[in-house]
């Protein structure tokens, strides 16, 4: 007989300690071995019967998924804020029988790691990302500088090759200019490795068909149709759009208390309205960059008019920017998962996106 063993990770950077159970919980073997490739290998191997594996997200999550994967029933990669809490003390051992226990009674919240096709399309969009952040932090701080000297560097005037020069000249002290000097150098550095890097996505992104989907939709181009794919992998892991604008950073959460009260010596929702808190904090934070810097590019393109309807009727632009974003986002999904492209004439407009 096959039987089902359920196997806890707690998983650290040297050392990882394992948990066993069957399916009836019993704890069938504990073990502490190196957090390397061939030793956890050894170990899922060792195992007899159909074999489930857990273990927390976190930096070596991907890596362990895509290692596991192939040799085990199945992988859950567990959200550690949505594991229950307990009261007493905190052991490794311990975390990791109880991993095992919450994976044999399905109460493990799994965080998406599924499609193998598209990792190395993520490995680019977070190399570009991480090269761009960079870049950003360099011109913050070289602008941080003029700026605590008491001289005017707004705009993009300060970043110009050719007028370094007149920019170091009104700083007084040598080693300022020195240091100016340097993060010019450094800026330009991180601009060439940005365009390397960007060149590389786009050749990758080029090579999957979902990519010329969403590119056709207002506001997506080449690099964040890359990041859309990478990071969300597949629209049918999102069975509604609300799910996927939670995932995105977009869905809003809203807050009610006393909903029911008796009427006639019946019970009855009351009319009471949900107050609104705002936007959901755990999501994907690429994907929320892309959806509302893609509603930026549409509001001064393509949707401009609606734009200015909305602006012009009294309603926040930080309002009507996230109401494009969500809009942009359902048509994403839906376009993702029926294989078409972008067609004007079939959207219904702003108030179908709330």
């Amino acid at each position: 007989m096959n039987e089902a063993k359920y196997i806890g990770m707690d998983v650290h950077k040297a050392t990882t300690v394992v948990a066993v159970r069957n399916s009836m919980g019993k704890l069938e073997a504990e073990a502490i071995i190196a957090t390397k490739a061939q030793t956890i290998l050894d170990f899922i191997k060792s195992q007899r019967g159909s074999l489930h594996v857990t273990f927390e997200e976190g930096t070596q999550a991907a890596w362990l998924y895509d290692l596991i994967r192939p040799h085990v029933a199945t992988v859950v990669v567990c959200d550690p804020r949505k594991i229950p809490t307990t009261q007493g003390n905190k052991a490794d051992k311990a975390d990791a029988q109880r991993l095992a226990e919450l994976l044999r009674t399905n109460g493990l919240q799994p965080v998406y790691h599924g499609e193998l096709s598209t990792s190395g399309l993520k490995e680019l969009v977070r190399s570009y990302a991480g090269i761009v952040q960079d870049s950003t932090r360099v011109k913050n701080r070289l602008k941080a500088l003029f700026r605590a000297r008491g001289i005017e560097c707004s705009g993009d005037a300060i970043y110009r090759s050719d007028q370094r020069k007149e920019w170091l000249a009104q700083l007084e002290r040598a080693p300022l200019r020195v240091r100016a000097a340097r993060l010019f150098v450094e800026m330009d550095c991180l601009e060439q490795l940005s365009e390397e890097a960007g060149g590389e996505l786009l050749a990758e992104g080029r090579k999957h068909l979902a990519t010329k989907i969403l590119q056709s939709i207002p506001g997506i181009g080449p690099i964040r149709a890359a990041v859309i794919l990478a990071i969300a992998g597949t629209p049918h892991r999102f069975r509604t759009k609300r799910e996927f604008w939670a995932y995105c950073g977009l869905g809003v959460v809203t807050k009610i208390t006393s909903e029911y009260e008796f009427v006639d010596g019946q019970i009855r929702r009351s009319k009471k309205r949900p107050l609104i808190r705002g936007l959901n904090r755990n999501y994907n934070r690429a994907l929320k960059e892309a959806f509302k810097s893609a509603a930026q590019t549409a509001a001064s393109g393509p949707w401009k008019s609606e734009w200015e309807a909305r602006v012009a009727a009294g309603t926040d632009p930080a309002l009507v920017r996230l109401t494009l974003a969500r809009k942009i986002a359902s048509i994403t999904l839906t376009l993702w998962k029926r294989g078409e492209r972008y067609d004007s004439r079939k959207v219904k407009f702003l108030h179908t996106a709330a």
